[in-house]
């Protein structure tokens, strides 16, 4: 006898919705047909006129812990993804202290032991810990993250040859570097101008981060990327002009995928006014032509997933008339799920290109294919049951983050996860979150399988030098 049969269903995949039941053992999905033909189970749960979703992978979520536990921890954030149909995180390396050695890797693991959902956990790209990179990797990392421009923590962003080591070595650990790609200098410029200037104003955060300093870093990326063989991924896309540099290296071969958040889709400087310093995040929210640009390019395929960059502050960090002293970023982990089916109700997507860019796509990039981001024999049963006719309103005092002020206030969603199972379990029933829960949360390295990098054909790394110069 098995664990747990859902039943009456509609199990979506990339390709096709169907009427199926899908039969769990042991964590894993061990059959899906048609209904009425599973093995007997100790547990049997209708879902007729549901939806069966693969739970969202969110590759950029900052859950702050240690260090900002007054923003978020792993228990809250967790939480938070567990009641939007996330079963997935991939978290930010920007705590404190930075996870840029294997001993702050450690601590970092010691604190998801309270996850809920399963995790990934970046470890830091930076000037000065580049001879920690391959222990890092060893030691369980998933992904590393490279901030070419600065954000929450004021990381110091590296210089262009260290990035190039950096992604030397990465390329030999087979993992991706995820890059915040906006290029410091010039934005450091811009806004020291600025704010001598007295422009204190929200728009004023555009002017000193425009659409070229993502150009330019996206461009540079994509070079070193192609030059080391290194797999890269570029974070919160935001504007229409970086989509050129990422789509060319896409067709020159580069190993380079891209995600946009959905506050890139749905608002624009015309919510400024409303919104004033709650609308802050790094980089900013632009035109309405980058909107448009962006939602293009993930309808075909030159933005490869959506996330989140789950970043929560209090409302007293966020709210602020000079908008250099606002906190940047808002929560999102919870609420992406309900706006983006909210998008396949206006017909603006399927339902199954969602599965695409929310969970097989992810799953393809980050190396937990074919074991998660779909609903199949022998993968783990991550799933999120949706009503795609459920209507919720959007409010800050019910998200589960610590972080309670968001730039949705107020909006309805039509489609919610009423459901979410990690591993076969329950973490979310009826809309309510399950208790005792704390802990289910795993890290993927046991599961994680990055396919061999791209080869150079000639090895000019600066490791490779160095070590032939010490032989001689």
């Amino acid at each position: 006898m098995i664990d747990l049969v859902l039943t009456g269903g509609t199990v979506v995949s990339e390709g096709a919705e169907d009427v199926a039941d899908v039969a769990i053992d042991g964590g894993r999905i061990v059959a899906v047909g048609a209904p009425g033909t599973m093995p007997a189970a100790r547990e049997v749960v209708d879902v007729t006129g549901h939806h069966l979703l693969p739970g969202a992978i969110d590759v950029h979520v900052h859950f702050r812990e240690p260090g900002y536990t007054h923003k978020e921890d792993w228990a809250t954030g967790t939480a938070a993804a567990a009641m939007g149909g996330v079963t997935t995180v991939f978290e930010m390396p920007n705590t404190d202290p930075p996870t840029r050695s294997v001993a702050e890797l450690r601590a970092k693991q010691r604190a998801a032991d309270k996850a809920i959902v399963d995790f990934g956990l970046y470890g830091l790209l930076a000037e000065d810990n580049i001879g920690e990179l391959e222990a890092l990797a060893a030691a369980g990392a998933n992904a590393f993250k490279c901030f070419m421009g600065n954000t929450f923590g004021n990381l110091p962003s590296p210089s262009t040859g260290a990035m190039l080591e950096g992604f030397e070595i990465a390329a030999k650990t087979g993992l991706r570097v995820s890059l915040h790609a906006e290029t410091a200098s010039i934005m450091a410029w811009r806004q020291a101008r600025l704010e001598a200037a007295g422009h204190n104003d929200p728009l004023s955060h555009i002017a000193a981060r425009p659409e070229i300093v993502a150009i330019e870093a996206v461009s540079r990326a994509a070079v070193l990327a192609e030059w080391t063989g290194a797999r890269v991924h570029i974070l919160h896309i935001s504007s229409a002009g970086e989509l050129r540099p990422l789509a060319e290296a896409k067709a020159r071969g580069v190993d380079i995928t891209g995600e946009t958040c959905p506050c890139y889709l749905h608002f624009t400087t015309a919510d400024y006014d409303r919104l004033g310093s709650v609308i802050r995040v790094n980089p900013p929210v632009r035109e309405a032509k980058d909107a448009a640009a962006i939602w293009d390019a993930l309808q075909s395929g030159v933005v490869d997933m959506i996330a989140t960059d789950h970043a929560p502050h209090t409302p007293e960090e966020k709210i602020n008339p000079v908008i250099w002293k606002a906190d940047c970023g808002f929560p999102g982990v919870e609420t992406q799920m309900p706006l983006m089916l909210t998008e396949v109700a206006k017909g603006r997507m399927s339902l199954s290109h969602y599965v695409r860019i929310a969970a097989a796509n992810p799953a393809r990039a980050f190396g937990l294919w074919p074991q998660k981001g779909r609903i199949a024999p022998g993968a783990d049963a991550d799933i999120a049951v949706v009503d795609m006719t459920r209507r919720e309103t959007i409010a800050a005092a019910r998200l589960h983050s610590r972080g309670k002020i968001t730039p949705y206030e107020g909006q309805e969603t039509i489609g919610a996860p009423v459901h979410t199972l990690v591993r076969g379990v329950f973490v979310q029933k009826d809309r309510t979150l399950v208790a005792g829960r704390e802990g289910h949360g795993r890290q993927v390295t046991d599961i994680q399988r990055m396919p061999d990098a791209a080869p150079r054909h000639e090895d000019q790394s600066l490791a490779a030098i160095l070590g032939t110069a010490a032989a001689a």
